[in-house]
Protein backbone atom coordinates (compact mmCIF):
# COMPACT_ATOMS: atom_id res chain seq x y z
CA UNK A 1 0.00 0.00 0.00
CA UNK A 2 1.54 3.31 -1.03
CA UNK A 3 -0.65 5.67 1.02
CA UNK A 4 -1.97 4.18 4.28
CA UNK A 5 -3.42 7.51 5.49
CA UNK A 6 -5.54 7.82 2.33
CA UNK A 7 -6.70 4.24 2.93
CA UNK A 8 -7.70 5.19 6.50
CA UNK A 9 -9.63 8.24 5.33
CA UNK A 10 -11.38 6.25 2.60
CA UNK A 11 -12.43 3.58 5.09
CA UNK A 12 -13.83 6.28 7.40
CA UNK A 13 -15.67 7.98 4.51
CA UNK A 14 -17.18 4.69 3.32
CA UNK A 15 -18.20 3.59 6.82
CA UNK A 16 -19.89 6.91 7.60
CA UNK A 17 -21.73 6.85 4.28
CA UNK A 18 -22.97 3.32 5.03
CA UNK A 19 -23.87 4.36 8.64
CA UNK A 20 -21.67 1.74 10.29
CA UNK A 21 -21.01 1.99 14.02
CA UNK A 22 -17.34 1.04 13.76
CA UNK A 23 -14.58 0.57 11.22
CA UNK A 24 -11.37 -1.48 11.41
CA UNK A 25 -8.06 -0.84 9.66
CA UNK A 26 -4.38 -1.75 10.02
CA UNK A 27 -2.81 0.23 12.87
CA UNK A 28 0.17 2.54 12.91
CA UNK A 29 1.33 5.29 15.24
CA UNK A 30 0.33 8.14 12.92
CA UNK A 31 -3.12 6.62 12.36
CA UNK A 32 -3.61 6.41 16.12
CA UNK A 33 -2.58 10.09 16.41
CA UNK A 34 -5.10 11.04 13.71
CA UNK A 35 -7.79 9.01 15.53
CA UNK A 36 -6.93 10.82 18.78
CA UNK A 37 -7.44 14.17 17.07
CA UNK A 38 -10.75 13.00 15.55
CA UNK A 39 -11.90 11.97 19.02
CA UNK A 40 -10.76 15.23 20.64
CA UNK A 41 -12.54 17.27 17.96
CA UNK A 42 -15.77 15.27 18.42
CA UNK A 43 -15.92 13.50 15.06
CA UNK A 44 -15.75 9.95 16.51
CA UNK A 45 -16.75 8.41 19.85
CA UNK A 46 -13.44 6.70 20.44
CA UNK A 47 -10.83 4.33 19.14
CA UNK A 48 -8.98 1.24 20.26
CA UNK A 49 -5.77 -0.43 19.12
CA UNK A 50 -6.44 -4.16 18.96
CA UNK A 51 -3.53 -6.55 19.39
CA UNK A 52 -4.15 -9.65 17.28
CA UNK A 53 -0.77 -11.26 17.91
CA UNK A 54 -2.39 -14.55 18.92
CA UNK A 55 -3.52 -15.07 15.31
CA UNK A 56 -0.20 -14.05 13.81
CA UNK A 57 -1.67 -10.86 12.35
CA UNK A 58 -0.49 -7.33 12.96
CA UNK A 59 -2.28 -4.78 15.14
CA UNK A 60 -5.47 -3.18 13.95
CA UNK A 61 -7.15 0.11 14.78
CA UNK A 62 -10.89 0.21 15.50
CA UNK A 63 -12.75 3.53 15.30
CA UNK A 64 -16.18 3.93 16.86
CA UNK A 65 -18.11 6.36 14.68
CA UNK A 66 -20.41 9.05 16.00
CA UNK A 67 -23.68 10.35 14.58
CA UNK A 68 -26.03 13.20 15.49
CA UNK A 69 -29.22 12.84 17.55
CA UNK A 70 -31.35 12.15 14.46
CA UNK A 71 -28.75 9.92 12.82
CA UNK A 72 -27.11 12.63 10.71
CA UNK A 73 -23.45 12.29 9.84
CA UNK A 74 -20.94 14.34 11.82
CA UNK A 75 -18.25 13.66 9.23
CA UNK A 76 -19.58 15.04 5.97
CA UNK A 77 -16.30 15.37 4.10
CA UNK A 78 -12.73 14.09 4.22
CA UNK A 79 -9.99 15.31 1.93
CA UNK A 80 -6.40 14.10 1.67
CA UNK A 81 -4.12 17.09 1.06
CA UNK A 82 -0.49 15.97 1.21
CA UNK A 83 0.16 12.64 -0.49
CA UNK A 84 3.26 10.66 -1.41
CA UNK A 85 3.38 12.13 -4.92
CA UNK A 86 2.87 15.73 -3.82
CA UNK A 87 3.80 16.90 -0.34
CA UNK A 88 2.13 20.09 0.91
CA UNK A 89 3.75 22.16 3.65
CA UNK A 90 2.65 25.38 5.31
CA UNK A 91 4.57 27.74 7.53
CA UNK A 92 3.25 28.88 10.88
CA UNK A 93 1.62 31.99 9.38
CA UNK A 94 0.10 30.24 6.35
CA UNK A 95 -1.91 27.38 7.91
CA UNK A 96 -5.32 27.58 6.16
CA UNK A 97 -8.74 27.36 7.79
CA UNK A 98 -11.17 24.66 6.67
CA UNK A 99 -14.66 25.93 5.77
CA UNK A 100 -14.02 29.24 7.56
CA UNK A 101 -13.25 27.47 10.84
CA UNK A 102 -16.05 24.88 10.73
CA UNK A 103 -13.72 22.06 9.69
CA UNK A 104 -10.41 20.77 10.99
CA UNK A 105 -7.05 20.42 9.29
CA UNK A 106 -4.63 17.82 10.63
CA UNK A 107 -0.91 18.59 10.40
CA UNK A 108 2.23 16.73 11.28
CA UNK A 109 4.73 19.12 12.81
CA UNK A 110 8.03 18.98 14.61
CA UNK A 111 5.98 18.79 17.82
CA UNK A 112 3.84 15.89 16.66
CA UNK A 113 0.47 15.48 14.96
CA UNK A 114 -1.95 18.32 15.77
CA UNK A 115 -4.81 20.36 14.39
CA UNK A 116 -4.25 23.50 12.34
CA UNK A 117 -5.57 25.69 15.18
CA UNK A 118 -3.19 24.08 17.66
CA UNK A 119 -0.28 24.54 15.24
CA UNK A 120 -1.06 28.25 14.85
CA UNK A 121 -1.33 28.59 18.63
CA UNK A 122 1.99 26.78 19.11
CA UNK A 123 3.62 28.86 16.36
CA UNK A 124 4.69 25.94 14.19
CA UNK A 125 3.99 24.87 10.63
CA UNK A 126 4.21 21.49 8.98
CA UNK A 127 2.83 19.04 6.48
CA UNK A 128 -0.95 19.13 6.06
CA UNK A 129 -2.15 15.53 6.11
CA UNK A 130 -5.89 16.04 5.61
CA UNK A 131 -8.93 18.23 6.08
CA UNK A 132 -12.13 16.98 7.69
CA UNK A 133 -15.49 18.64 8.06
Amino acid sequence: MTDPIADMLTRIRNAVTAKHTRVDMPASRIKADIARILQDEGYIQGFKVLDEADQGASKSLRLFLKYGPRGERLITGVERISRPGRRVYFGRDDVPEVLAGLGTSILTTSRGVMTGKAAVKAGVGGEVLCNIW
